[in-house]
């Protein structure tokens, strides 16, 4: 509306200072004849005068002219009598001057003119004053219809632009209300459903492909938290099982003190399989929400890798599995939450590890970061496997008997990424030919 607004004043104002500009040269050309036919007839033969002037308005009804030499009107047209009191107030004129029209009304109408003094004729001291308009009504006539049919015509306009506008909005926002009704749709059962691409436009193509690609992050993270609901509950079953086994057994019979003391011995094994567990979740909640910050210490990583080789000797000796490090390097760094990861990895190394075979640990300090890499020969993992290492409860051989730590439940790998994703590097993992290895990067200044 705004837009045809505008239009329509630009043009009413154009084709209006058409209409001036128009009426401004028609008076101009008159003037210029006026005093042409002066300079050649002079103010003496004045019947001659008027009768060229009388000619040269044939067929110029909208124009009106009075001319008067000194106080006496020379000639003048018809409906010229209101222009007499103009005459009063003439402006001086020159040959081809550019002149500015007034406004004048008489009898109803409205005229555009101008009273003006000539230039003295050669040889004479005559001073002719003319006042010549021109009927403007024509004009507003016109233009008043005109205005009115721009009227209309914008209206109409504005009516059609509307329903056009409704209806092109209407189609085009079509495949966003398809986007909504998929969206309204998708529940915990529905979270496979996708937009189809090729029922989009393309302007669309970019939203639809990020929908699509939120509900697969969506779906992704809906499963591996039903897995690790699932996971959880079956972690829990077991100790609490054996608690309720144990404690039924007790309360069948009559027991002595030692056989009682027996027994809460062995429930306290399986209340600090419990405590582990919930303190591992606990762990990880808190790096999934941001709220594990570590502290910031000097840590040299020989010296805590070497610490838990003397941890884990006896277990690697038990399973005839030499250590080996290599190199050294410093960072700052949570001395706990790094010796956790390293005992973590170590743990699963010996675990998975070959009867025998060697367990290598190489440190190494390169731009700015810190790299440990830790290999064991031993099974070989899958791709599969590979992708899934570092999720929580996940175990690449559920065969395998779980051990005494957080990495045989299958959280010890989760806890290693977090604590190291805490410290801004990054862990991964590769396997082939019967050796694994797990490559840690951690800034120096973490």
């Amino acid at each position: 509306m705004v837009v045809l607004l505008a239009m329509g004043y630009l043009i009413v104002a154009s084709v209006d200072h058409h209409f001036d500009e128009q009426d401004r040269v028609a008076v101009q050309g008159k003037l210029e004849l006026i005093q042409n036919i002066l300079a050649m007839d002079g103010p003496s033969n004045q019947e001659s005068f008027a009768l060229k002037l009388k000619d040269s308005l044939v067929g110029h009804h909208e124009l009106v002219v009075m001319v008067a030499a000194g106080d006496t009107v020379i000639f003048r047209t018809e409906h010229a009598g209101f222009l007499a009191r103009y005459l009063q107030d003439p402006v001086n004129y020159s040959v081809r001057e550019y002149v500015n029209l007034h406004s004048w009304q008489d009898d109803g109408h409205k005229y555009r003119g101008i009273a003006v003094i000539l230039p003295e004729s050669p040889g004479t001291k005559t001073r002719f004053t003319v006042a010549i308009a021109i009927d403007a009504q024509q004009h507003i006539t016109f233009m008043d219809m005109f205005k009115l049919q721009l009227m209309l015509v914008g209206l109409v306009g504005l009516v059609l632009m509307g329903c056009l506008g409704w209806i092109v909005t209407r189609r085009g926002l079509m495949p966003v209300s398809n986007m909504a009704r998929v969206a309204e749709g998708i529940t915990a059962q529905r979270i496979d459903d996708r937009l189809r691409l090729d029922s989009l436009p393309k302007e669309l193509h970019s939203l639809a492909i990020s929908f699509n690609d939120m509900l697969d992050r969506l779906e992704g993270s809906f499963h591996r938290l039903s897995d690790y609901a699932s996971d959880i509950a079956h972690e829990l079953r077991t100790p609490v099982n054996t608690l309720m086994t144990q404690t039924q057994v007790s309360l069948s019979l009559s027991r002595t003190p030692d056989q009682y003391r027996e027994i809460l011995y062995s429930n306290l094994e399986e209340y600090e399989r419990l405590a582990r567990i919930i303190s591992d979740m606990l762990f990880l909640a808190k790096a999934d929400n941001g709220l594990m910050i570590p502290s910031r210490q000097q840590v040299k990583v020989h010296n805590e890798v070497g610490a838990l080789f003397e941890f884990y000797d006896a277990l690697a000796a038990e399973k005839n599995v030499r250590l080996q490090i290599s190199g050294a390097a410093e960072l700052q760094a949570d001395p706990l939450m790094i010796r956790r990861a390293l005992s973590n990895l170590l743990s699963n190394a010996i675990r998975h590890s070959q009867v025998g075979s060697a367990i290598e640990v190489n440190i190494a300090s390169e731009s700015g970061e810190v790299r440990i890499n830790i290999a064991n020969e031993g099974d070989t993992l899958t791709p599969s496997q590979l992708e899934r290492v570092f999720d929580r409860f996940y175990r690449a051989d559920a065969s395998r008997s779980r051990g005494d730590d957080g990495a045989g439940l299958g959280l010890g790998l989760a806890i290693t990424r977090s604590i190291i994703e805490a410290h801004h590097g990054r862990i991964s993992a590769a396997s082939a030919h019967g050796r694994t290895c797990f490559f840690v990067v951690i800034p120096i200044n973490a």
